[in-house]
């Protein structure tokens, strides 16, 4: 199994591959960014060549970081339960609005948030809700002779250079006002995203597509050691293959973009609160640990850590409406 990192050695920051308790370093002047702009092939060969003749360092010895620095963050919604959970809990509305059915959905997110396993979140000012998202992330990598344009769900695949997990952390009190806009979240979502705790690539995972192309990996959350949530990554409506597919089209995707996958089912408390009728169990609060698992890939684990006491919401100046020119205009 390839998993590509990056670290922290206490002197440096450091990006190449984990081979059980080691990692071992790039050459100098290389980083993920070289590997995923090679295309997965020659990454491949490059770990083989790290791997038997690279120094080995003590995984212990290192602190991980996000696997990669991306260069967009596409995060979808393609776990049918998820949104019919957090519906109930946002709209207080049970079901599915039919528009989810006939398209993959996501929002660009804010990519120089981005955390590693192992570091600590700090609670954004204003939020009282801090909920957590499990998912799996697609991180897309160089393909030769592609522009990444206008992808057939086929040419996505091989698109696809490997998966790493993706928490995406949620103020949901700030999320539920800033959706009633109809524009999506923002200050709901973007203080936080982790990533890791490595790229696993994603010939490891060729095997183990079913027939139309998902993956049946087990994905599952625990909060101070309590299981909250699992799910198969499998239940989600679309394969990653047609997720890519859809952001390409007439658009584009580069290496170091990452798509997630959208929560599974179960996988955030305000899921549970919509189905609950109640904030049970009860949003995160300062030290406490979430960890999530997937199959195939690893676990990460962060801390939450102290709110910021700060009061960010600026309210909108009122202004009159004649539909008249002002005079500085005529």
């Amino acid at each position: 199994m390839v998993k590509i990192a990056r670290w922290n050695d206490g002197d440096w920051i450091q990006s190449g591959f984990v081979d059980g308790a080691n990692c071992y370093a790039l050459p100098a002047g290389q980083d993920v960014q070289t590997l995923l702009d090679a295309g997965l092939e020659e990454a491949l060969n490059i770990a083989r060549q790290v791997l038997t003749s690279g120094v080995a360092s003590s995984l212990a010895d290192v602190q991980l970081m996000a696997p990669l620095v991306p260069a967009t963050i596409r995060d979808f919604v393609a776990f049918e339960e998820h949104v019919e959970g957090v519906r109930k809990s946002i709209d207080g509305v049970a079901g599915v609005v039919p528009e989810w059915y006939e398209a993959p959905t996501f929002y660009f997110t804010n990519p120089h948030t981005v955390t590693g396993t192992g570091e600590v979140i700090g609670i954004p000012a204003g939020c009282e809700d801090l909920d957590f998202e499990t998912e799996v992330a697609a991180v897309v990598g160089h393909v030769p002779g592609s522009d990444g344009r206008n992808l057939t769900a086929a040419e996505a695949h091989q698109h696809i250079f490997g998966y790493t997990i993706l928490n995406d952390w949620s103020a949901r009190d700030l999320q539920r006002r800033e959706m009633k806009v109809s524009l999506g979240p923002c200050k709901g979502k973007d203080f936080a995203n982790t990533l890791g705790p490595w790229i696993v690539t994603a010939d490891e995972f060729e095997d183990r597509h079913d027939a139309e192309g998902f993956l049946p990996i087990s994905m599952a959350v625990e909060v101070n050691g309590q299981r909250i949530g699992q799910d198969m990554l499998s239940n989600m409506g679309w394969p990653f293959a047609e997720l890519v597919a859809y952001a390409s089209q007439d658009s584009v995707v580069r290496p170091g973009d990452v798509l997630g996958s959208g929560t599974c089912g179960s996988g955030c408390l305000a899921e549970l609160w919509g189905r609950n009728g109640s904030k049970t169990p009860p949003p995160l609060k300062t030290g406490d640990v979430v960890r999530m698992t997937v199959e195939g890939i690893g676990a990460i684990e962060n801390a939450v850590g102290a709110r910021r006491e700060a009061v960010t919401r600026v309210a909108a100046r009122t202004r009159p409406r004649t539909g008249e020119e002002s005079p500085a205009h005529l």
